[in-house]
């Protein structure tokens, strides 16, 4: 496995928001993680890509223990995180942002080409590269945070809510980028609200509902289990 969480606790302002989960994740696989508000997904991926303190457990990177090693450290190994709220340096242009995505890096040939190839990604961003970032539209934004991310090289990329607050066109278009960015081999942790979407292009699932795993399958047995309709996919 590429990435094994093992009975991670996490809590977040005094609050116990994860309560002992188990996930991992394969080289390749595009994996997401759905459940409603509060119910502890961003905080594990926070946990995961350094940026909250886990309590407990055990998080093994490639073999490696990696629990509670820097954001910095992390993204050195290859784990990169586009945030809830895309998180994009507002006052930069869109190719500085781009250029400090990659910053952790020295290899000039490879950041050059890696440019060309998210601006070919997302075509959008390349006719706005000497635009300030916080004049772009909301769905340009989060494409500048994943295309971000992207510069870092990671060998695994996790999304926090990337539709949050797009129109459903742009939606769309996000998540097909998510999918071609999954069959270029990037291992992909999706945590997404919309479980029609993330369910659609991913290959497994688990549910999170108050800190714990409460289901975990493929994402087509997830779509099809009356619970998962009920609470998540409006049936």
């Amino acid at each position: 496995m590429m990435l094994e969480v093992s009975d991670l606790h996490v809590a977040y302002d005094g609050v116990q928001a994860v309560k002992g989960i188990n996930l991992s994740i394969a080289a390749g696989e595009l994996i997401c993680l759905i459940g409603a508000n509060g119910a502890g997904k961003t905080t594990t991926l926070k946990a995961l890509a350094g940026m909250q303190r886990a309590r407990a457990g055990v998080v093994t990177y490639q073999d490696e223990v990696i629990t509670n090693l820097s954001s910095h450290d992390l993204l050195r190994r290859g784990i990169a995180l586009v945030p809830e709220g895309r998180g994009i340096f507002a006052r930069l242009t869109v190719m500085e942002n781009l250029q400090l995505g990659a910053y952790s890096r020295h290899d000039a040939a490879g950041i050059a080409r890696d440019l060309k190839h998210v601006q070919e990604l997302f075509p959008r961003l390349a006719e706005r590269r000497a635009q300030t970032a916080g004049t772009l539209s909301g769905g340009e934004q989060q494409m500048l945070a994943i295309a971000r991310a992207l510069m870092s090289r990671p060998r695994l990329l996790m999304l926090d809510e990337p539709s949050m607050g797009l129109s459903p066109m742009l939606v769309q278009k996000i998540f097909e980028t998510i999918r071609n960015i999954a069959a270029e081999g990037v291992t992909i942790l999706l945590v997404e609200q919309n479980a029609h979407l993330a369910l659609q292009i991913s290959q497994r699932g688990y549910v999170l509902e108050n800190g714990q795993i409460k289901l975990s399958d493929s994402s087509g047995n997830l779509t099809k289990n009356e619970e998962v309709k009920r609470a998540y996919l409006g049936g």
